[in-house]
């Protein structure tokens, strides 16, 4: 007798949906693809590097900042590839979406499937600073274009002859899971300083220690945000301060921290916001593989800055902010305090123009909470 596939577990689509970072194998079968009206849909309006998708293979596991690289990763070692290994995409250089969104910011946009069930998208953010050297947030590939792109922005910077070991001064892990090309980037910038939230140090050291993964080395950090009130004592350094504005959410699951670029208003930020669906992630991807399944259609519906935003605003409050509401919301009161009007998020589309009062929107209940 034929078995039944075990019933489908509420609680693992509820972690799912909680922990952008769970792995979605958990659900107990995968689900058909279908279409999405709005995954074809264009929204960018500023310049774009495109070329036509590409017919390699791509896979999609685990993580936006796990994709492997066409050249040998100067962060290599003699340990085991573990899980960048299985990196997503296998061809970066070839999926991988350049795109100018001010003189001064670029987005590094990939396709990503969290499981190999949900098309998320990842991205990573490169600013250039007053200085004239680059910020990158969450990384991903450091692919020959993105070197390229890095060397023109600096060139055409206040400052094109830095020392090319300081053109990026600052890598940043937005959150405890958007980390794991830190060593490439530092390897390939060793000027720079690496900034993260608590915790990732050491789980970056155990990693290390542990060889279970070759592109993790046990880097030092030269600023690690604490849990509680300490993290609004934190500085960065004066390159950096006089470019950005940030806010440490420690009572969010992934210890998110996020950025605002004060000169052209732009908030950066991991897994704080989602905006699916990540059209222009899955832009250069074959189109057969574009199509969304259902876990894909349920997911983008409760993670979207579109529409009225009912199920977005229920998941933030039921579920991505349970643990410490009261400090969330205190979190959440003080970014909408920020002037800015493009919103960068790692997962799905970005946003430009009207991002505030789309950021006000769908924390709605955690400002009116701030404010009673």
């Amino acid at each position: 007798m034929a078995m039944r596939p075990p019933p489908l577990r509420p609680g693992a689509v509820l972690k799912t949906l909680r922990y952008p970072c769970y792995t979605s194998t958990h659900t107990p079968f995968a689900l058909r693809a279908a279409t999405h009206k709005r995954f074809n849909s264009t929204s960018s309006t500023s310049k774009t590097k495109t070329t036509p998708a590409s017919s390699a293979p791509y896979s999609t596991t685990d993580s936006p900042d796990q994709t492997q690289s066409t050249q040998p990763s100067s962060a290599s070692s003699t340990s085991s590839p573990g899980m960048s290994s299985k990196l997503i995409p296998a061809n970066p250089a070839d999926v991988m979406v350049i795109r100018d969104l001010t003189p001064n910011v670029v987005t590094l946009s990939v396709p990503f499937t969290r499981g190999g069930k949900i098309k998320f998208g990842g991205r990573a953010t490169l600013v250039r600073l007053s200085s004239g050297s680059l910020a990158v947030f969450s990384p991903v590939a450091l692919t020959p274009d993105v070197r390229a792109k890095i060397d023109a922005l600096v060139a055409s910077g206040s400052n094109p002859a830095i020392d090319p070991a300081r053109k990026v001064s600052h890598i940043v892990a937005t959150d405890r899971e958007h980390h794991i090309f830190l060593s490439e980037w530092k390897a390939a910038y060793p000027g720079a300083k690496l900034i993260g939230p608590n915790g990732l140090p050491e789980k970056r050291k155990q990693q290390a220690a542990s060889g279970s993964d070759d592109k993790i080395r046990d880097d030092p950090f030269a600023v690690v945000f604490p849990d509680g009130p300490s993290k609004l004592d934190v500085t960065i350094d004066a390159e950096f301060d006089a470019d950005f504005s940030y806010e440490f959410v420690d009572s969010h699951v992934n210890k998110e921290i996020v950025f605002l670029y004060r000169p052209d208003r732009v908030l950066i930020e991991a897994d704080l916001v989602f905006n699916m669906p990540p059209t222009e992630q899955y832009q250069r991807v074959p189109e057969a593989e574009r199509a969304p399944g259902l876990a894909d259609r349920l997911f983008w519906g409760a993670n979207t800055l579109e529409g009225d935003l009912k199920w977005a605003r229920r998941l933030q409050w039921h579920l991505m902010s349970r643990g410490n509401r009261p400090s969330f919301n205190e979190s959440i009161a003080r970014i909408a305090e920020w002037d800015f009007d493009t919103l960068v998020p790692c997962h799905g589309e970005t946003v430009v123009g009207g991002a505030k009062a789309k950021f006000v929107s769908l924390f709605e209940w955690h400002l009116k909470a701030v404010a009673k």
